[in-house]
C-alpha cells in the first residue's frame, strides 16, 4: 500500500486525482529558545494524525456525521496530503484558537486541524512557515519497544524534521487503514503509543518487501519521486512478514 504526500503526477489515471484535493494541516510549536527534540516531534505528529482520524468529529455514523466528517472523507477519497508548518509565540496562540486538536509528546506540541481545500487555508495557518523545521535529538533515542508499533524511516534519505513529520503521519495513516476495528480500539486505548526510528541500513530492503505498509513520496519536495520513506510496522500486521 502506498501514498503520495503532495501533488498529482502529470500522467496519473488514478481516480483519486479527479476528486477535490484537500490537505491536512499540522503545526508544530518551535519556540526559539526551547525547540522540541526531533524524535518527539515526529512521534507526536504521527499520533496527532491518528487522534484526528479517531475523533468523533471526524466519523460518520447512524446517528449523524461529525462536524469534520465530510472534510475528512473528502481528504481520504483523494490524496492524503499533509503539510507541516511551524509556529511560536503569538503565531502558536492564534493557531490554537482555530478548531483542531493539540497533541503533546515528550518535548513536542503539535496541533492538527481538520482537512482544508488546497486553496482554502485559514489565514492564521497560511502565513506560517514550512521551512525552518530543522530539529535535533539531544541524545540518541532509546530502542523501539518490540511490542509496540514502529514507523521505520529510510536511512538513506536526508529529510528535514517537517518533511519527516509528514511522512511519519502518512505511515500512521496507512497503518490505521490496514487495522480492523479491534486493533484500532486497542491502539486508541493505548494512547496511540508508537515509535519513530531510522531503520538499520542492512534491514531496509527487507522491510520494504515485507508486506507491511510502505509510504512512497511523490517527490515534489526534498527527495526523489517514488522514494520509499517509511515502513509501518504494527504488531497486528506482522503476520504478513515472511
Amino acid at each position: 500500500m502506498t501514498s503520495s504526500e503532495t501533488g498529482i503526477p502529470a500522467d496519473s489515471s488514478d481516480p483519486r486525482d479527479n476528486a477535490r484535493q484537500f490537505v491536512l494541516p499540522l503545526v508544530v510549536r518551535i519556540e526559539k529558545t526551547d525547540p522540541p527534540a526531533r524524535t518527539d516531534a515526529l512521534e507526536t505528529a504521527a499520533r496527532a494524525v491518528l487522534v484526528l482520524l479517531s475523533d468523533e468529529r471526524s466519523l460518520t455514523g447512524p446517528d449523524g456525521d461529525g462536524e469534520w466528517a465530510r472534510a475528512v472523507q473528502g481528504w481520504q477519497d483523494a490524496r492524503i496530503r499533509k503539510v507541516v508548518r511551524r509556529a511560536r509565540g503569538a503565531e502558536w496562540r492564534k493557531a490554537t484558537g482555530l478548531p483542531g486538536i493539540t497533541v503533546t509528546g515528550g518535548s513536542a506540541e503539535v496541533r492538527v486541524f481538520p482537512p482544508v481545500p488546497l486553496d482554502g487555508w485559514p489565514k492564521e495557518l497560511a502565513k506560517l512557515q514550512v521551512s525552518g523545521t530543522d530539529l535535533d535529538d539531544p541524545a540518541a533515542p532509546a530502542p523501539a519497544a518490540p511490542d509496540r508499533p514502529v514507523l521505520w524511516l529510510n536511512p538513506a534519505l536526508d529529510m528535514s524534521a517537517g518533511k519527516a513529520m509528514a511522512q511519519a503521519g502518512h505511515g500512521a495513516h496507512l497503518t490505521w487503514w490496514e487495522l480492523d476495528d479491534t486493533a484500532r480500539k486497542a491502539w486508541r486505548e493505548d494512547g496511540f503509543a508508537l515509535s519513530v526510528r531510522t531503520a538499520d541500513p542492512a534491514r531496509w530492503a527487507e522491510l520494504t518487501t515485507s508486506g507491511l505498509p510502505v509510504v512512497r513520496d511523490a517527490g515534489f519536495t526534498e527527495i526523489a519521486p517514488g522514494s520509499c520513506t517509511v515502513v509501518a510496522d504494527h504488531p497486528a500486521l506482522r503476520d504478513r512478514r515472511p
